[in-house]
């Protein structure tokens, strides 16, 4: 057999020096897939802003809550000799009418507002989600739930919040005490008016989720709904309830103040950063720094919770992704 007669390869046939893989690219073949919430990590850590933010949130909230611990003065004790003092090594903010350390106050008033934030937005979160699954995975309670949607959309936030302070406030104290009653009213108001943005939210997503093919292929089995909904669907509308959530905060927080400042809030001796707004307006001409503190600390908290939650809708969307 001459060299001409034996067999040649194909013209469509690579030959096996280049049909072999070069090792960068064997190494990309070989390695492991990124894992989804290492990949929402390397995403959000891109996000400056949100990087920022919650950092920022963090060291808030680590001021807040363990702040009182390395700074022992009492947010509560007067001292007439030391009242209307300007800042020092003392009192870093200054001191109010009464002698009172405003560095001490802005830590328990932090702590008071953060915690409303964050209770009454897991109230409102509870509540729109479960709304929102509700009303998308069940099409026969659909109208129903969005009309009541609706409904509490059309009715003016500021005076509900004001009726339900001034229904319950008495019967809540008598209860409670003055200072968990005021705070189970305010929470539990905040909640249940700011609902209604989580619920139409996640119901366009389980509208969506419901049909798609994993879905249809769990209901061909026999899954019960509320398997599907626990397995399937919940996991899938995690985004949007996340970023609703940091929003959430933001907005307690700016509610709680508001009411505070038009002193339907906590009591006097109970302070809260709108309460100690409230309390400097009388005497804004003479020490401005008194309204600057408080106002700074809710505007740097609410700042910084939108920049989470911007960066969390980013890192979470998965169409957004990468981008």
């Amino acid at each position: 057999m001459t060299d001409n007669d034996r067999l040649v390869p194909d013209d469509g046939i690579a030959p096996a020096s280049t049909a072999l893989p070069a090792a960068g690219t064997l190494e990309e073949f070989t390695k492991p897939p990124q894992r989804q919430w290492r990949e929402v990590w390397h995403q959000f850590k891109n996000h400056r802003g949100a990087l920022y933010g919650g950092c920022l949130f963090l060291v808030i909230i680590v001021w807040v809550y363990l702040g009182p611990m390395f700074w022992d003065l009492d947010p509560t004790k007067i001292d007439i000799r030391a009242r209307n003092q300007g800042p020092s090594f003392t009192h870093p903010f200054g001191t109010d009418q009464l002698g009172r350390d405003t560095f001490a106050r802005m830590m328990a008033g932090g702590k008071t507002s953060v915690s409303v934030g964050i209770t009454a937005m897991l109230l409102a979160l509870g509540l729109g989600s479960l709304v929102g699954v509700l009303s998308g995975f069940f099409k026969r309670l659909d109208g129903l739930l969005m009309r009541l949607t609706d409904l509490f959309l059309a009715l003016p936030l500021l005076p509900l919040l004001l009726v339900m302070m001034l229904l319950f406030r008495d019967p809540l104290n008598a209860a409670f005490g003055p200072e968990q009653g005021i705070f189970i009213l305010i929470v539990v108001s905040i909640g249940v008016t700011s609902w209604m943005p989580t619920a139409r939210i996640v119901r366009g997503d389980v509208l969506a989720i419901k049909e798609r093919e994993f879905v249809l292929a769990a209901r061909s089995i026999g899954t019960t709904n509320a398997l599907m909904i626990l397995r399937h669907i919940l996991p899938n509308v995690l985004s949007p309830i996340m970023v609703s959530a940091t929003l959430g905060i933001a907005t307690a927080i700016i509610t709680e103040s508001s009411l505070s400042f038009l002193g339907l809030g906590f009591p006097p001796d109970f302070p809260t950063w709108g309460r100690l707004l409230f309390d400097a307006t009388d005497y804004l001409q003479q020490y401005p720094e008194r309204v600057f503190w408080p106002g700074l600390a809710i505007s740097l908290t609410v700042l910084s919770v939108n920049y989470l939650g911007d960066g969390l809708r980013d890192a979470l969307d998965p169409r957004i992704r990468g981008r």
